[in-house]
């Protein structure tokens, strides 16, 4: 017998859509939709003549990210694709002139084979009606591939802070040299691991994406159900976060006296009660090593639907990165006053 599991939907199908249709009606001094394009979400008040233009996207499931991080200071557009899936060219395209403001465009988005065909694509197509596309792409996740291989990790939660640091360059009305300079220095600095304990299931089936024992967890889980790095029994929040921060400052190597920002991200079903205690840790390891908390944000904020679990990113400050993570933004699902 397959058993399914439960979801406040109508049609799995028409999922994505009405999603969409509800994200709209929420938030309408954010967000619009661009003409045209269903798939296709721009800031009311983000694009401007002159300003770089910041289009973000990826598949579904992942909510806040991408769309929510639309606004003034953070991203410009969104493309939105189906669950877990990449969002085809043309929505791509329809936020590129959305945002276009004859400064130049800059894609931002995580590392998947999906997601570099369609916006490299859009890209192309954008270059024919004269509008310059530069590319940064997101890689903090830690457990993803060797630290010799950056350029072939995943992109995950770290998006946040790199979607902030360039949102906040491009709000400045820096050139699209420097916002695409800085977009790659912070996701340089930015480093995630992940946890998960149980499974997510899409919309249209209903059935988990992935298989794990009752008391199993895996370290470093993609958030599409990616394998991770280690398979074990469930530890405390105290070993888990352990395990995670010894990577994350074996890599981040911050001398005493650095200071960070701290994202401790739920996958969706995870309870914020977990996610404080995990938090805890987080602050108690780095005060170990001498490391100062800067700015801390705890939530779901880079979400696998369902998916039990969590993952820690620090963002390793420097005067630069500090400057554009305090600087105003204001979107649907992101605000900092």
């Amino acid at each position: 017998m397959i058993v399914q599991t439960k979801k406040i939907v109508n049609d799995g199908a028409d999922a994505v859509d009405e999603m969409l249709d509800g994200v709209l009606a929420a938030h309408p001094r954010h967000l619009e939709r661009v003409d045209g394009s269903t798939r296709a979400v721009v800031a009311r008040s983000g694009p401007r003549p002159g300003k770089v233009g910041l289009v973000v996207g990826g598949g579904s499931g992942h909510e806040p990210t991408f769309l929510g991080f639309v606004g003034r200071g953070l991203a410009d557009a969104a493309a939105v694709g189906n669950v877990f899936a990449s969002p085809p060219p043309d929505p791509i395209l329809a936020c590129t002139r959305a945002v276009d403001g004859g400064a130049g465009v800059l894609y931002l988005y995580g590392n998947y084979a999906g997601d570099v065909m369609n916006f490299d694509m859009a890209a192309e197509m954008a270059a024919m009606d004269d509008i310059e596309v530069r590319t940064v792409l997101t890689t903090d996740d830690v457990a993803s591939a060797p630290r010799d291989r950056r350029e072939q990790r995943r992109g995950v939660a770290g998006n946040f802070f790199v979607f902030k640091v360039a949102g906040a360059a491009a709000d400045r009305m820096m050139s699209l040299d420097d916002v695409e300079r800085l977009a790659r220095h912070a996701n340089d600095r930015t480093f995630t691991m992940g946890v998960a304990l149980s499974p997510c299931s899409l919309p249209q089936t209903r059935r988990p994406n992935f298989e794990i024992g009752d008391d199993e967890m895996e370290i470093g889980m993609g958030i599409h159900g990616e394998p991770g790095v280690e398979r074990g029994p469930l530890q405390s929040a105290d070993a888990i976060v352990d395990e995670m921060l010894d990577r994350i400052l074996d890599e981040m190597a911050p001398p005493a006296g650095d200071r960070v920002a701290v994202l401790v991200n739920g996958l969706g079903g995870t309870p914020l009660m977990e996610l404080y205690i995990m938090n805890r840790r987080v602050e108690q390891r780095l005060g170990q090593a001498g490391v100062g908390v800067h700015a801390t944000w705890v939530g779901n904020w880079c979400t696998s639907l369902e998916m039990t679990g969590a993952s820690v990113t620090c963002l390793h400050l420097d005067d630069e990165l500090t400057e554009l993570l305090d600087r105003p933004c204001d979107a649907a699902m992101f605000r900092v006053p």
